[in-house]
This record gives C-alpha cells, structure tokens and sequence, in this order.
C-alpha cells in the first residue's frame, strides 16, 4: 500500500479543509478578495493537494507569509495549522524549536499529544526533535506545521536538525516552509518520490487579473493600459503592487503615477517609502521613523522612543491597514516591519535625522534590558559601538540570558565585541570566560578567567561583590570540570568565604547566590564532605525555588540525591525523583542537567533489588548522556551500571563495566577523585568474587595508601583475606571500618563490613559474635530495604541459621535467599514478632518427603539455575555455567516433591568439611538443609 494510501485513509481531507470556493480558477473567471486579500485559487489548490512538504520559495515581498495566513484561513485550518516564523538572522536553536513546540501544541490534535517544553542554558535540539517524533506518532489527525522565514534560521545544526524531523515525520504531520531562497534540507528523495511539491518564485507572481483585484481593493481603477504597465514594470511582484495601491489611493493622477512608476528596487522602494509615510498621520510618520532601529517593537517601546502615547493603537491599526507592519502574537501586542520596509525607513531616517540613531538604539537598550530582554538590550547598546553599556549589560544580565535558555545568543554577543573592547573591561572578560567554559573551551576561558582576575581592580566598588563571586563560580566550574580534587578544594574555601553567601547582600543578585550555593555543594560532595554538602545544596535548592529558577533546582535535587544516598537511600530516590518530576513539568526530561538524576533513581532501585525497574531508569539517563556532561557525572554512569551488572550476578559484565570506568580518570577525573576509589573498591570486590585473587592482590598493592584507609578499600582487603582462607587477617582489616567509619563512608560499604564480619567470625568459630554482626548489618539495611550487599558478599549459610535464631528481620532474610535463588519473594503473612523474638523459616510440611540430595563431592563452581528433577540436579553438580555467574556459594535444589526448592550450603563452590573450631563433618557429605 502506498503512503498516499495510507494517509488518504487515515487522515481524510475534507474533514479538515473546507472545499467551497476552492477548486482552480478557469481562465475569464474574477478573481475573489477576501478581507482585502486577493484569493489565489490556484496557489490554494496546490497547496490543498501537495504532498507531505511544501517549500515556498521567493524573494522578499513575494506574498510568501500572505498567501500562507489567507489559505489557512480559507481553507479554515486555524485549529489545524502551527505556524512559526523565524527571526532575522536567528542563530539560536533553542529559540527556534521552542516555538515550534508551543505551536503544535496550539493545534487541536497538537494539545493532546506534544509535551510542553521550557528554554534551557543547554537545550539540544536533536534530543527535542526526537521527543516531538515520539509524541506524534500515535497522530491520527492531520496537522500543518507552516514555518515562516526558514531562511533567516542561521544555524546550521537547527537546519539538519529540522531535516531529520522532515524526513521522519509521522504521515499526518504536513510542512509548509517559506523562505527567500531554495533550502538545503536533502529533499532529493522527496522529490523523487511525488511527496515534495515547490512553489517558486514564479508561481509567486501576480497574474495582471490578481494584480487588478490587489489594486481596486485600494479603491483605485486603473485603464487597462496602466495595468499592464504597472505589472509590466513590476512583474508581478507583491511587495511592489501593494505599495503601489497604497500610494495610488488618493493620488490626484493614477495613470501618471502608473506611468512614471519605474527604476531599481531601491529607487522604486524609497520612492514607494515616501508616498506611503504622506499618506499617514505625522503621528504614525513620526512612529515608524523612530522605531524603524527596533527588530521588534511593542506600544510601551514605541511611546519610550517617541515620547508619546498610544503607540500600541497605532501599531495596530498600521498593522491591520496592511501597511507592511505584522504582528507577532495572538494578542497583538509585539509587531515588527517588512525587512525591506524597515531598511528603507531607516535609510530615511539617516538621511532626515542622522544624530538620532545613536540615540535610539542607546534609549532601545535600556528599555530593553530594563524589561527583561537583556539580549536584545545588549544588541542595540553594541549598534551604537557603546562598548562600554554594552558591556555592563552583559555583565548585569548573562546569567538571566544563560538560565532561559539563551546561551548560544549569549555567546553569540560575546563574539560580536571587539577583541580589545572584551579584555579592557574586567567584567565582560568574566562573561567571556563564562562563554567559553560552557561551550567547552577549557584552555581559553582559563585564560580569560586569568585575565579577569588581573583586572579586579578596576571594577567598580559596588559591582565588586558581584565579580568576586561570579571568578570563584567559574573558578570552581572548571576544577570541576577538570576532575582537579585539590584545585576544587581551594576554590570551594575560596567561595565559603564569600558571606555574601550567608543572606542577600547589596551587589549580588539572588540567581549567582543560588548558582554559588548549589556550585558550592557540589564540589564538597565531591570532596566527600557531605555533611556540607548537603547543607549547601539544600539552601541552593530552596533559593533556586524562591526565586523561579527551576534549571539551577533540577540540578541542585539531582547532587543532593547523591550526597543523601551516603545515608539514605530512601532519600536519595525521593530527592532524584523530585528533580526527574520537576524536569518533566519543564520539558527538560532528555536535558543533561537530568542525567545525575536518573542515575542516582537507577542506583536506589538497584541496591533495593529491583532491577528491572533501575535497568529502565538508567537507559533514561544514557540517553540524557548525549550531550556534553560533567566528568563525574560520566564516571557515575559506568559505577551505576557496574551496580546492576552485580546485582544481576554478570560479574564478567561488571568487571568489563567497572574496567572501563577505571580508564576515565586519566582523560576526565583525578585519580583521587571519591567516583575514581568507588569504582576501584567494587572491581577489587568483583575480582575476588570471580576467583581472580591473584590480580586482586596485586591491585590492592599498587593502591595508594590514603586510598586503602576508605571503608570500600578496606572491605575489599578483608574480601580478599576471607577468599586466602584468613578470616582473623580479615577481621583485622575490617575493624577502622567498624570501629570509626571514614568520614563520608557509604552505608553500602557499612553493611558489607558486617557481612564480612559476620563471615570471619563464623570461620573464627565465634558464632555468637557472628550472629551479632549479621543482625546489624540487617539492622541497617531493613528501613531502606538496601539488598546490594547481600549480593556482593552472599552469605547464604549464615543468613539461613541467623533465621532460625533470634532475629528482627525474618521477611528481609527471606526476600535476600530469594534474590539470591534467582526467584521473585513470594508475599509471605505479616510478620507480627518484635525484635529479640524467635522467628523461624516456615518448616516442612509432615508426610512430605524431604528433598533428596546425592552426597558425592562438588569439585567446581556451583551454578543457580533452578531444574526441577533430580536428573537436572546431578547435572548441574557436573556442570559449570560460564555464562552465569551470581554467586557461586548458592545452589537451588529441586525434585519431584519440593517444588519450591532448597538451598546447599557451599563455599567456594565446594562442601565445607573441617570447619575451623565447629563440628567436623565428613568431607563431600553436604549437610542436611530444611526446606523452604
């Protein structure tokens, strides 16, 4: 079935386009003006018939944006229709697919599917075209997406962006683009295939009919002869004939200025240009020549730069006289001119006024700036060549542009200053370091930061609390970015001693206060001092939501999730959860500022065992990963997924997962960095777990000595001394960790020393100080159901005769054999018993035949796949499973009579015999095991 097909199917076109008065015009017939518009039928039908892309392509004043906005009112597709335009000469992405987001979602079918997005500081297009094709693809309705001005959309990475959303698109989602050029989208294919349709330049063209109807509907008549002379000389050009009905109406000699109508384009457009201003009030004369500077002007605007009042209304009513003014929103409140027209206003006003433009585009700046729209402010003050106000602008306002979304405009007015004009002022070679560090150039916003900083001096006294604080954020910001532990460090005491950051000072404004908090716990997070950390953060994060700044709190949720987890994993999934939520609610869910926090949602889930549900949240923040991230943030993905890769018992997995995160530090972390020891201790873990204990030993060797006094180094030691069958060496290595945990120790690394513990004592023959170990490490995994390190140091035997003594925690032991059988915990009856009762595992039914189990020897590693009879069970004794590997101290056991399974109590792989100080057992017997 062909595409035509499908979507003539699916999407029928009557039920959206009105057919009266919309078939092709016969030649003799009149044309039809419709609220002062010529209806061009024949235009209207192709664009009814086109196929899935429309470009319409012309030269300036074509008719391109009119002809759109009266077919779809003709064709009555207001609800049907997103229509965009692009601003002259935008280079900023982010501006652009904003727009395109808001108007889909005005359309009927839109409002339901698309998603709201806000401006980010670092927005990826790519990541928004894919959410918008997502959201579409259940569209069963036809939609038309109508960008204006394609060709004013300056950056090159939105034009492939919006390529791959052409060429992707869902069959009910049409385009219609209009531009001064033919674009280079790769529409080849589309050609090719029939779903391309062009309207060009010629197609564009007046006819002399049209061109008649455009002039009587200035209530001029012309003679046949003139007409032909007017088209002739014009050649159908819409811009020209529209001009010229507005300077026809009320000319004494119509046929004279027919006649006498001729010349360039810019002779006939200043002509034009003065008929048209006589012919209005000096208040509008006076309107348009003063904002004619202005990309876009409003009625405040115009009444600042004119020193009147009731701009707004004239504007409107220029607007709806057709005299070349447009409006830009819904409520009619901002307008801009035809580019064209507004050249030519202001080639007038130079040559009536030429000291007013200065003037106008420094009062344009400060009303600007004032208003907020401190990038347009900047902009006009940089027309003037006012380096000066044009600098302190920008340095008043890069944040604010930075935190909605601008910061490519951002970067974009920093390069538009001389190079002499950024080092001379020390506050906007601030902002230039800021431009370069958030766009990746490390090495030169150092050195611009270098610079500033040997500028303080000159800056104003009370500005200087502002710069200050806004060179220590940047100072801090690369260190980060550098992975630098000592540089982030000095430059952490550096912003601490700010006591700006303690209340709202004089001189510095509440987003670099917010920023400098939420900075500033970061790098103490990072330095392991979370207590601070989390205090910082805390107050950052209140303050971003005081204020309105929910890109500074997303970030502050997602480090506070990090830091909360060294205590709380319940806490760090909650703080995670609300960074991911406030994320969604923004549009921001695929933004890398997200990504810590899905990752830490993913680590929570995977300590609690839910896999499934931590695999899911962490292809979430793989995919926010995309874009440029913060080093540490790279690193926690590889540790997060070497989680899941134990948990799930693919030790092999995990080892490659965790040897792949060793190798970043020496291209983006510090070898000091806590991530880099993290993911160091958890490979030493996985090595011993494999039976590597010879290359264990030897990393543990070349580990440096600061690093082996943190809880994971020495918890792997002990691992390792228990694997060399030396359980005091063991014990030995695990009391600091007991005794006095490091200061920003891991509740994870807490539970796997008792677990340790536990197993040397055992092996000590101190049961009863076993016992104790075990239950206080189930004591501090129960509030937040931590199952991880149970599943990085199985203890199956001591846990099933820990549930047959005195325990708090019955429920937890059996949802951790569970876990590690390889089975879902079935729900069990609530457990009444108070701590310090006895609480048993359920026994045996009577009359039911206990499990069978061959005594013979188990000479190799024991698999946990679970058959059910007693043929499998002997084969799994003869086999090992090189392709699983959860913990080889475990074995399901099941035949005919115990479907549920039971449990052999190995170590090593093989049957314990000579337990050190217990009862001796016959070597290869395997000891009797009650049944679940």
């Amino acid at each position: 079935m062909t595409l035509a097909a499908i979507e003539t199917r699916t999407v029928p076109l009557d039920r959206c386009i009105k057919v009266t008065g919309m078939t092709g015009r016969s030649a003799g017939d009149p044309v039809r003006v419709a609220g002062g518009v010529v209806v061009r039928g024949e235009l209207f039908e192709r664009l009814n018939r086109a196929g899935r892309i429309t470009e319409v392509s012309g030269p300036a004043g074509s008719g391109k944006s009119v002809l759109l906005r009266s077919w779809i009112d003709e064709a009555g597709l207001a609800e049907h229709a997103a229509q965009v335009s692009v601003q002259d000469e935008d280079h900023d992405p982010q501006r652009f697919w904003t727009s395109v987001t808001d108007a889909l979602r005005d359309t009927a079918a839109g409002s339901a599917l698309i998603q709201p997005l806000t401006a980010t500081p670092d927005l990826d297009g790519w990541a928004v075209v894919e959410r918008l094709l997502a959201d579409l693809g259940p569209l069963r309705e036809r939609i038309w997406l109508v960008i204006d001005d394609v060709h004013a959309l300056g950056s090159a990475e939105a034009l492939r962006q919006l390529e791959l959303l052409l060429i992707r698109a869902p069959a009910g989602l049409r385009f219609v683009l209009a531009s001064r050029h033919n674009l280079r989208l790769g529409l080849h294919r589309l050609r090719l295939e029939g779903e391309l349709t062009e309207i060009r330049a010629a197609s564009l063209r007046f006819s002399r009919d049209e061109a008649r109807a455009l002039i009587e509907t200035a209530g001029v008549r012309l003679t046949e002869s003139a007409l032909a002379l007017l088209h002739e000389r014009t050649e159908g050009w819409a811009a020209g004939l529209r001009l010229a009905a507005l300077s026809l109406a009320g000319h004494p000699d119509p046929e004279q200025f027919a006649a006498e109508f001729c010349g360039s384009e810019r002779t006939v457009a200043e002509y034009l240009l003065a008929e048209v201003l006589e012919r209005q009030s000096e208040e509008a004369r006076r309107l348009l020549s003063r904002t004619c500077v202005l990309e876009r002007v409003s009625g405040p605007l115009a009444d600042e730069l004119t020193g009147g009042s009731g701009g707004g209304r004239i504007l409107q009513e220029l607007e709806q006289a057709g005299a070349f003014v447009v409006a830009l929103d819904a409520r009619r409140s901002w307008f801009r001119y035809h580019r064209l027209f507004a050249d030519l206003l202001e080639l007038e006003l130079r040559h009536t006024e030429p000291a007013e433009l200065a003037a106008l585009h420094g009062t344009a700046a400060g009303w600007f700036a004032e208003h907020g729209f401190p990038v347009e402010g900047v902009r006009h003050a940089q027309a003037t060549q006012d380096w000066e106000l044009a600098g302190r602008l920008l340095a008043d306002h890069w944040l604010d542009a930075t935190l909605d979304g601008q910061a490519a405009a951002a970067y974009q007015l920093v390069a538009s200053f001389p190079a002499d004009a950024v080092t001379a002022n020390a506050e906007l070679t601030a902002v230039a370091a800021a431009a370069e560090l958030t766009d990746g150039s490390l090495e030169e916003g150092a050195r611009y930061l270098a610079l500033a900083a040997a500028g303080a001096a000159s800056v104003p006294a009370d500005r200087r609390e502002q710069f200050r604080v806004t060179l220590a954020v940047l100072r801090l910001y690369l260190a980060r970015q550098r992975g630098d532990l000592e540089a982030i460090a000095q430059e952490a005491e550096q912003l601490k001693s700010a006591d700006a950051l303690d209340g709202a000072q004089p001189g510095l404004s509440e987003e670099l206060r917010a920023l400098a908090l939420i900075s500033l716990g970061i790098a103490e997070l990072w330095s392991v001092r979370v207590r601070e950390a989390e205090t910082h953060l805390e107050r950052g994060v209140a303050l971003a939501r005081r204020i309105g700044r929910p890109y500074l709190e997303i970030n502050g949720l997602a480090h506070w999730a990090v830091a909360a987890s060294f205590r709380s994993s319940a806490l760090a999934a909650e703080r995670s959860r609300q960074a991911i939520e406030l994320a969604r609610r923004h549009g921001w869910s695929g933004e890398p500022a997200v990504a810590i926090a899905y990752l830490m949602r993913a680590g929570s889930l995977a300590w609690q065992g839910e896999l499934a549900e931590a695999e899911r949240w962490l292809a979430e923040g793989e995919r926010a990963l995309q874009s440029e991230v913060e080093p540490a943030t790279e690193m926690l993905f590889q540790l997060v997924r070497g989680f899941l890769e134990i948990a799930r018992g693919h030790l092999q997995a995990a080892l490659a997962t965790l040897r792949a995160a060793e190798r970043l530090p020496g291209q983006l972390l510090s070898a000091a960095h806590p991530l880099t020891t993290q993911v160091h201790a958890f490979l030493l873990h996985v090595l011993v777990r494999l039976g590597e204990t010879a290359q264990a030993d030897a990393a543990l060797t070349e580990t440096a000595e600061q690093e082996r006094e943190g809880s994971g180094i020495r918890t792997a030691a002990a691992a390792l001394q228990l694997a060399q069958d030396n359980p005091r060496a063991a014990a030995a290595a695990l009391a600091p960790v007991l005794d006095s945990p490091a200061p920003g120790s891991h509740q994870v690394w807490q539970i796997a020393a008792l677990l340790l513990e536990a197993s040397a004592r055992d092996a000590l023959g101190e049961r009863e100080a076993a016992g104790r170990a075990l239950e206080r490490g189930l004591d501090l995994a129960e509030p937040d159901g931590l199952l991880f390190p149970f599943l990085v140091h199985p203890v199956p035997e001591l846990l099933e005769r820990h549930a047959r003594q005195r325990t708090a925690h019955p429920a937890l032991i059996r949802k951790i054999i569970s876990m590690l059988g390889g089975r879902t915990p079935a729900a069990g009856p609530p457990e009444q018993a108070a701590a310090g009762s006895r609480q048993d595992l359920p026994r045996p039914r009577r009359g039911r035949a206990r499990a069978r189990v061959r005594r013979r020897p188990v000479t190799g590693p024991v698999s946990l796949t679970g058959s059910a009879s007693p043929a499998n069970h002997d084969a799994e004794h003869r086999t090992n499973d090189s392709s699983d590997h959860r913990p080889k101290e475990w074995k399901r056991h099941e035949d005919n009579s115990c479907a549920a399974g039971c449990v052999v109590r190995s170590v090593g792989g093989q049957c314990r015999g000579n337990r050190p100080g217990g009862r001796r057992r016959r070597r290869g017997r395997v000891p009797r095991v009650r049944r679940c």
